[in-house]
């Protein structure tokens, strides 16, 4: 028999399921390991041993063992780093932070490393920490995770004359060539979305803007709905579905909370 071997690393739980009368299987973002699926023993019977460590988007110190990368993770003790309270106090907060770690394990890969999309969810986590819940967040999430998931949208030319920006055009997106085609090169169709310049300029400057300093960037009403549009459209097409926290975002929209 394979021995275990133990590792340390820091998480973020991204899902958690109950598994027999006393398990949870629980689903981490992890800054070495890439996405990772481990079993916690009793841990939905003592509470004191996983204390406020086994719940969405809680941040944690994580030791575990397994016999090999393919096998499940024995979660062996955890320690809490930051639970957000701030987020987790705030109905917009939750929803927004479980729309970052649904779409984080919906673009993550089981045990490939990517360190920055973990830095990435782990700094928009401490930004919604301490800024009201704005839907330019979630954008700007949106975009930086399809930039580091290999995913880039094209928004600072046209993709098929090469011209750069232009307050004179006029630009469509359309999700299948992953990128913006000026009037001159493509006429108007159905299955491509109309975009101004300023939404394509907010979108660029969030998505290479030091995450700290986000909070001050806003998105003007017409520029929410295109990037809402533009983003959603082309993260669809890339999964083949719709992240199922997108609807809870869009009924919570449509009862009259603006912000998300």
């Amino acid at each position: 028999m394979n021995a275990r071997n133990q590792y340390r690393t820091q998480a973020i739980v991204l899902r958690i399921s109950d598994y027999g009368e006393s398990d949870r299987i629980v689903t981490f973002c992890t800054s070495e390991f890439g996405k990772l699926r481990g079993i916690a023993k009793g841990a939905r019977r003592s509470r004191k041993r996983f204390a406020n460590a086994l719940e969405p988007f809680s941040n944690s110190h994580i030791l575990f063992s397994r016999r090999g990368p393919d096998s499940l993770a024995l979660i062996e003790s955890s320690d809490v780093i930051c639970h957000f309270p701030a987020i987790r106090a705030d109905l917009e907060k939750t929803l927004s932070a479980s729309y970052l770690i649904d779409l984080t394990d919906q673009f993550t890969l089981e045990d490939k490393k990517n360190e920055k999309l973990f830095q990435l969810l782990t700094g928009f986590l401490h930004l919604l920490e301490t800024v009201p819940a704005r839907e330019s967040l979630l954008r700007f999430f949106e975009i930086r995770l399809l930039k580091l998931s290999g995913y880039d949208p094209l928004l600072d030319h046209c993709r098929v004359c090469k011209t750069p920006l232009d307050k004179e055009t006029a630009y469509r997106f359309k999700a299948a060539d992953g990128g913006l085609t000026c009037l001159a090169c493509r006429p108007e169709g159905p299955d491509s979305l109309p975009v101004s310049l300023g939404t394509i300029r907010t979108l660029l400057l969030g998505r290479d803007l030091a995450i700290d300093r986000l909070g001050q960037l806003l998105l003007s009403d017409r520029s929410a709905a295109e990037s809402r549009l533009l983003l959603s459209g082309f993260i669809r097409h890339i999964l083949g579905k719709e992240p199922k926290s997108v609807h809870i975002l869009n009924e919570i929209r449509h009862m009259g909370v603006d912000n998300l």
